[in-house]
């Protein structure tokens, strides 16, 4: 396991890359196991695809693009389950970043 500086996250993409990418794939995986697959695909590719993750004061947080939602063409769904599923699926990532760098809740 990687030790986590949190001065290094500021340069997150050269300085964790690999770590970065299992926790996105992990919640990917775990999402992709409860919710249909077609939807968390969709938000993986065309949501998530340009999220930012943040650790500050102790906690990471993922920031998303601007409209979210309006962002998904990739299948059809109501506004009220996109937001629980991706409130769920940012959720799922924060707790695998907190799990990949071994920092308790």
């Amino acid at each position: 396991m990687t030790t986590f500086d949190p001065e290094k996250f500021e340069d997150k993409y050269a300085n964790y890359f690999p770590e970065l990418q299992k926790a996105y794939k992990n919640a990917f995986e775990r999402m992709n196991d409860t919710y249909d697959s077609e939807l968390v695909h969709a938000i993986d590719q065309q949501i998530l695809n340009e999220s930012e993750p943040f650790y500050d004061d102790g906690e990471f947080s993922v920031e998303l693009p601007e409209n979210p939602t309006e962002r998904l063409s990739a299948v059809i769904v109501d506004d009220e389950k996109l937001d629980a599923v991706l409130s769920e699926y940012v959720d799922e990532i924060e707790r695998e970043l907190r799990r990949v760098f071994d920092i308790d809740d």
